[in-house]
């Protein structure tokens, strides 16, 4: 997934409200009051900081591919040193059968040149230096031959070994600047947030609504028709309503879009990947008419959010920071499209 930002949908008139509203947030003193801006200012305010969010948001998603992919490399290196543990142990036995070949030819009267070279360099060098057509046969050539074939695999493996671990370095270091990333989107939110009055971060915030939103969450069950799978998944989300969302979480307490649709499915008995891009690719794409409780939803140009359908035209879904998992019209952003996995 590119770290570059897409254009927004046309409707969000993003350009214009953000050129007004950052004029409003150098005004705003961090930890002190701001005077009434009046509708107009403070509805400039609300989409400054709602943009904040949902560019953290979107760098979120980031984040959890990064930190996805910095898991897998983790799992893929640690397996591979222990296969070359494994290996090293496998030559140093066969440096030792054959040191055994070379004693019993020394006291049957010599010993073979190719012994001496096994015997007096490390197993790395004598398989690079060493010939087989000067080799006696029998138990030593079959020694010698494995040991090649297992120098060979080390080799390969303390390459590819090298390589992952090379690779989750760059990982991590992606992995520290989308963090950074997302600290500052929302601690520049938070800054605006604390110059308003209090009644003002409110409105802004939608406070009150966020309170009534967790009051009647709580409780609520899916009533709908679906069986099986879908209605596991759809009961596993209807049992977050009204927990919060963290950007980079999955749950139990707390979740973000991608990792409540990743819970909810897993709780089905379906498998998801953990980024919502990746998620859009995990499934049969479905036309909006056709759309059914279960399918996914997904929302703006890139991608970077998604819910789960209920059932008549509602979304239930992790919004963003400051705000609880929730039920809202399936509208109520910029949609892209279904999938069913």
């Amino acid at each position: 997934m590119g770290t570059h930002r897409r254009p927004r949908p046309a409707g969000r008139t993003r350009t214009a409200v953000l050129g007004a509203a950052a004029g409003a947030a150098v005004l705003l003193p961090t930890g002190s009051a701001w005077a009434e801006p009046g509708a107009a200012g403070l509805d400039q305010v609300k989409a400054k900081v709602d943009n904040l969010y949902e560019d953290a948001e979107a760098a979120t998603e980031q984040y959890n591919k990064v930190n996805e992919r910095a898991g897998q490399l983790q799992d893929q290196a640690g397996k591979l040193q222990e296969r070359l543990a494994a290996q090293q142990t496998k030559i140093l036995q066969l440096q030792d059968s054959l040191g055994a070949l070379a004693a019993e030819q020394y006291r049957s009267g010599g010993i073979d040149p190719s012994m001496q070279l096994m015997l007096s360099s490390s197993p790395d060098e004598y398989l690079q230096k060493a010939g087989f057509q000067e080799l006696a046969g029998g138990q030593q050539a079959d020694a010698l031959r494995s040991a090649l074939r297992l120098q060979q695999s080390i080799d390969q493996d303390r390459a590819e070994t090298a390589a992952k671990l090379d690779e989750l370095e760059q990982a991590r270091t992606t992995l520290s600047a989308k963090k950074t990333e997302v600290q500052g989107k929302l601690a520049e939110a938070g800054q605006i947030l604390a110059g308003l009055k209090a009644a003002d971060r409110a409105r802004v915030l939608g406070d009150n609504q966020q309170a009534a939103s967790r009051s009647s969450a709580r409780g609520q069950t899916y009533t709908g028709p679906a069986t099986g799978q879908v209605k596991a998944i759809l009961d596993f989300a209807y049992a977050q309503l009204g927990k919060p969302y963290k950007w980079g979480a999955a749950g139990p307490d707390s979740f973000d879009c991608s990792g409540l649709t990743q819970m909810a499915f897993r709780a089905g008995g379906v498998g998801l990947p953990r980024v919502s891009q990746d998620q859009w690719n995990a499934g049969k794409r479905i036309a909006k008419a056709d759309i059914q409780p279960g399918d996914l939803l997904f929302y703006y140009n890139d991608l970077h959010h998604v819910g789960i359908y209920i059932g008549n035209g509602k979304l239930l879904h992790a919004p963003r920071t400051g705000k609880n998992v929730e039920i809202v019209d399936m509208d109520v952003m910029p949609y892209m499209g279904a999938v069913r996995p």
